[in-house]
């Protein structure tokens, strides 16, 4: 139900079909559909869970318009500094749909994504985003290390998370252009992305787990950038001459 009215609120469905018996719970959804001229077909219980896969669908189904790709380039206007979340790898799309509903829920300009070895824009995603994702500026691009040169070529500064990196992501100044860049779990980053990356930057983790889910590490660090950004805690910039070269390090 709730993926279904954010994206009736973005513009995006072009039909809805609910299960027949479903009434309690429906009226604000009837209303948005009725207000964006989106046909609701009354159909069997049974079609619904065809059309969902079998999966929880709470008698709603419905048919979507393919998301606006953006160009990289269409992620660093604003008044404030661009915040971009890059995926590498990143296959499931229930992590996608994850990250980006916190990515809209700290303001940050988009997400960059492969178009290759990476997750789609599902239902499953649309689902884990609760709807959110609608409403999420995506940039999909062919070639994750030359997106990444486009960022730096533009002044946004590229942290690369990395469980292995001496550095803490809190002592990094997260109130520049930042693009912070997310590899799937287990393998990490990918060499040629991580070399792109001007800091690599660690979560400091205190008990036995040796790593947290993609979304939850996203997560964690763009609401780092949020407090940096907004509250009156602000550590220290590293210089500009100790800025790594394109080859990285930690």
């Amino acid at each position: 139900m709730n993926p279904t009215l954010e994206a009736l609120r973005a513009g995006q469905v072009t039909e809805i079909r609910l299960g027949e018996g479903r009434r309690r719970g429906t009226e604000e959804l009837l209303a948005l559909a009725e207000r964006h001229g989106v046909r609701v077909r009354r159909v069997a219980r049974r079609e619904i869970d065809r059309l969902s896969g079998h999966g929880a669908h709470q008698g709603v189904v419905a048919t979507v318009r393919r998301p606006v790709d953006y160009a990289v380039t269409d992620l660093l206007g604003g008044s404030a500094p661009p915040l971009i979340v890059v995926l590498d790898g990143v296959e499931d799309p229930r992590n996608l749909g994850a990250v980006a509903r916190t990515a809209a829920a700290a303001g940050a300009n988009g997400i960059v994504v492969q178009t290759r070895r990476s997750a789609a824009t599902t239902g499953a995603a649309v689902k884990a985003s609760a709807g959110v994702i609608a409403h999420v500026r995506l940039a999909p691009v062919v070639n994750l290390s030359r997106a990444l040169d486009a960022l730096k070529a533009a002044g946004v500064w590229v942290v690369g998370l990395d469980g292995g990196a001496r550095r803490s992501l809190y002592e990094l100044d997260l109130r520049e252009p930042t693009a912070l860049v997310v590899g799937a779990e287990g393998r990490g980053l990918r060499r040629l992305v991580r070399e792109r990356c001007d800091w690599h930057a660690a979560l400091p983790m205190r008990g036995e787990v040796a790593s947290l889910n993609v979304s939850v590490a996203a997560g964690i660090a763009l609401f780092e950038a949020v407090r940096q950004r907004g509250g009156p805690a602000r550590p220290p910039r590293p210089a500009e001459g100790d800025r790594p070269k394109a080859t990285g390090g930690k």
